[in-house]
């Protein structure tokens, strides 16, 4: 049984357990390059990887939640009444109108200068790595000499303290005290009475509306079980004074790996889709469904007449979720608020920079005596990728030449009822093998489709061709997806070959009919397209405005029955859909994509049509979207769970363009999102992102292409400020070169801090975990002190007046 996706704060990585009991991190970060860590990283892998509408305002239907599955916060367990109380809905109206006509949020510049030049530095850095990479354990003082050397900060009696401290273990240095040495570091320290720079009221408006914010992104994560940072729900907990009554996930029990088990965890020699057996799988429930008001209700009868039946399965209430994000549309438009945000990050940053300057040099050595571990061996996992462009342009090229020459006389296409052989077809394109190169089959993405995701979406089709596209990357063909199914293992053999890169490749389902998910799984379980290196993300493109006008679904309800029923009777009866059952064993959650600049016609309010009377020809929005697949994966993971199957998640297309509420749906509703770009013009949106630890995969390469130029790309300023980011390839077809950077976890990946970093399988050294951590319990203690500070003086205000009253009767 596959393991629910969690992610927990661990210094500077994004930790996931989606792979059945193994263990997979996200790098986002490696110590000591600083700022310029992107390019350097795009680099340093391109040749490893060579193989690889206007709906008016209708009156809203009642969709209210079961008897007893609303969970709402609407008295927050302290006092947070700020000044914009009862405005919420204007200010968020208000904002949500501007945003139908202006294609971007205009924000005040919240984009910082680049780092300075690092050129002239590199010979004397070059020189001090050579000295640190010496064992600091026979010669304790290069560390502190060579820190002296480049800072000209520390003094001669720091280093013969240093030698005094270190005399009697220059022959023999214990353990605990080498994990002591590591996580002793130079740390950033404020003192005065006013930390943050800005005004108490205006500290205290800011702490509650933060705080305010959290607690709202910690109710819908437990409600659809899916992670919320440990680190900061303990601060949460902390505030209230008693645990949080809405928390429905349970915590992960401690590993069973021993601290010296090996990297590499074991598999089974039988491949998962070897059987495929209807009778040894679970038995059915018998239960029974029905779609209510755009979410799936489960009923312990087949008849789902009888009301009384309905098993009480939680997912959000409508209103409000409406009313939640209408607060936090209020919050990141407040003048103070902003100010308060980018302050604290601007803060971030420059605490960053100090700290690399105060502790590269041990960070580096940390690293270097660390055996066996360096860049190219440690657990690579690219978390945002899509499967029909997973290999790069060469092996798809080659894979085609190979096929034109084995396959040649195979029927593979069908035109106005006509059987056509691949040779057929290129003899129609008036080409041979031969004449095919990268040039011909134009798949690379160039400064043509810049802000032009039209054109970037036929860089899908090689040659130009969509036939070629339905041929060679389509699940669903003449040739039942044979051809993509070998090019897609051919990349899965290429990264078990290299042994530590990992994949999560994304596959789509449209929602068009109901038989997709069916088609899918036979696919994947027929070819055995499977790997340990190897898990699934599912797409869903928001496309219902196409399908609509094309007549193939009467209204956008019967798109959300076509995307999860299927899956709610692969739950309840895994033997009506055996290869979909398999399959799901290796999906990890669901993406949401298309375009993000194209305009929205229709605000998300009270006043929207439920799914089943959206019936025009426009497409939702963006957050009409997210609701309703948030809603029944709620669902759906309660379901799983009492089965006692893996859970799901949810992770979309994010912040790469549009208007800024894209980012606060997902803030409330996902796990984690892909590219978060727009993140830079929101200070407040940026820095809640920070708190919540909300794991954000970048593709700075995939963005140079589409809508940010590479040398704006905002995922080094995330970096220094600590946000919880990934370098991910996107689309390799189009943009290949390097992979996501992450690691392996340790046995005590659930503890928080150095506690849970094992720098033997990380080589992320404790000094840069523990800063992380340190960095980000600070800040929590910075606006939880302040709301607890004012809930003190209203106290004590109260308590004043009550006595002055009682005084006053005597």
């Amino acid at each position: 049984m596959a393991v629910e996706y969690t992610r927990i704060l661990r210094g500077n990585m994004l930790w996931s357990t989606a792979w059945d009991h193994h263990l997979v991190p996200v790098l986002w970060e490696t110590p000591g390059r600083g700022a310029w860590i992107a390019p350097l990283l795009l680099q340093s892998l391109s040749k490893c990887r060579e193989i690889h509408g206007g709906l008016g305002p209708r009156s809203l239907q009642s969709a209210h939640s079961l008897p007893g599955t609303l969970h709402c916060l609407k008295h927050f367990p302290v006092d947070l009444r700020t000044s914009m109380d009862g405005k919420y809905k204007e200010i968020a109206e208000e904002l949500f109108s501007r945003s139908l006509v202006e294609s971007d949020m205009r924000s005040a510049p919240y984009e910082f200068p680049e780092d300075s030049p690092i050129e002239q530095l590199e010979e004397r850095r070059q020189r001090l790595e050579r000295q640190i990479s010496q064992d600091v354990k026979l010669e304790p003082d290069i560390l502190l000499r060579a820190k002296q050397d480049f800072l000209k900060i520390d003094s001669a009696a720091d280093l013969q303290l240093y030698k005094e401290q270190n005399e009697d273990l220059v022959d023999h240095l214990p353990k605990e005290r080498d994990v002591l040495l590591e996580r002793e570091f130079q740390r950033v320290t404020i003192s005065g009475e006013e930390t943050c720079g800005v005004p108490f009221t205006d500290l205290l408006d800011a702490a509650k509306s933060v705080v305010k914010a959290l607690f709202i992104r910690e109710k819908y994560m437990g409600l659809s079980l899916q992670s919320f940072c440990k680190t900061t729900a303990r601060f949460l907990e902390e505030l209230s004074g008693k645990p949080l009554e809405t928390r429905f996930y349970e915590e992960i029990p401690e590993t069973p790996v021993a601290a010296d088990a090996p990297v590499h965890p074991p598999f089974t020699d039988q491949h998962p889709y070897e059987t495929c057996l209807p009778e040894a799988m679970p038995a059915d429930l018998g239960f029974g469904l029905r779609m209510v008001s755009g979410v799936i209700h489960v009923y312990t009868k087949r008849d789902v007449v009888d009301r009384s039946t309905e098993l009480d399965l939680p997912y959000p209430d409508l209103q409000e979720f409406i009313a939640d994000m209408n607060v936090l549309m209020a919050l990141i438009i407040n003048g103070p608020i902003k100010s308060f945000c980018y302050r604290r990050l601007q803060y971030l940053s420059s605490k960053f920079q100090m700290h690399v300057l105060l502790n590269e040099m041990k960070e580096l050595a940390a690293q270097k005596k660390v055996p066996h571990r360096d860049f190219y061996n440690i657990r690579k996992v690219d978390t945002h990728i899509h499967a029909s462009s997973c290999m790069n342009q060469k092996h798809l090229l080659r894979f085609i030449k190979r096929t034109m020459k084995k396959h040649l006389d195979e029927i593979v296409h069908v035109e106005k009822g006509k059987e056509q052989t691949l040779k057929e077809v290129f003899e129609t394109m008036n080409l041979t093998a031969y004449d095919l190169s990268v040039d011909t089959l134009d798949v690379h993405a160039d400064r043509n489709t810049f802000h032009r995701f039209d054109k970037f979406n036929t860089k899908y089709n090689p040659i130009g061709e969509s036939i070629l596209r339905e041929i060679f990357i389509k699940t669903d063909n003449q040739v039942s997806g044979k051809y993509f199914a070998h090019i897609i293992k051919e990349v899965m053999s290429d990264l078990e070959e290299s042994k530590y890169q990992n994949a999560e490749l994304r596959l789509s389902i449209y929602g068009r009919s109901r038989d997709e998910w069916d088609k899918l799984a036979k696919w994947a379980v027929s070819h055995k397209v499977h790997s340990n290196n190897v898990r699934w993300l599912v797409q869903v493109p928001r496309l219902f405005d196409v399908y609509r006008t094309k007549k193939q679904l009467a209204n956008f309800q019967e798109m959300l029955e076509n995307i999860f029923l299927p899956l709610f009777e692969a739950t309840i009866h895994p033997a009506s859909h055996p290869e979909l059952h398999l399959f799901l064993e290796h999906v990890d959650g669901f993406d949401s994509v298309d375009d993000e600049s194209k305009p929205e016609h229709h605000i998300f309010n009270q006043d929207s049509p439920l799914p089943g009377a959206w019936v025009e020809e426009d497409n939702p929005p963006y957050s009409y979207y997210l609701y309703y697949m948030y809603a029944n994966m709620t669902v759906l993971n309660h379901l799983r769970r009492k089965r006692g199957f893996h859970t799901f998640v949810l992770r979309p297309h994010c912040g790469e363009a549009g208007p800024i509420h894209h980012l606060v749906s997902a803030f409330m509703l996902s796990e984690n999102i892909s590219h978060g770009l727009l993140l830079r013009k929101a200070p407040v949106l940026q820095y809640l992102y920070y708190l919540a630890q909300i794991g954000i995969a970048m593709s700075p390469l995939s963005n140079n292409s589409l809508f940010l130029s590479y040398h704006r790309n905002p995922l080094p300023e995330y970096l220094s400020r600590g946000l919880m980011v990934s370098l991910s390839t996107d689309d390799p077809l189009q943009f290949h070169f390097t992979k996501v950077k992450s690691y392996w976890l340790g046995p005590n990946y659930l503890k928080e801090g150095s506690e849970g970093n094992d720098i033997r399988r990380t080589n992320v050294p404790d000094i840069r975990v523990s800063y992380r951590f340190e960095t980000l319990c600070q800040e929590l203690t910075l606006i939880t002190q302040a709301v607890q500070t004012a809930e003190l003086e209203t106290i004590q205000e109260e308590d004043s007046l009550i006595m002055s009253s009682s005084l006053g009767t005597q």
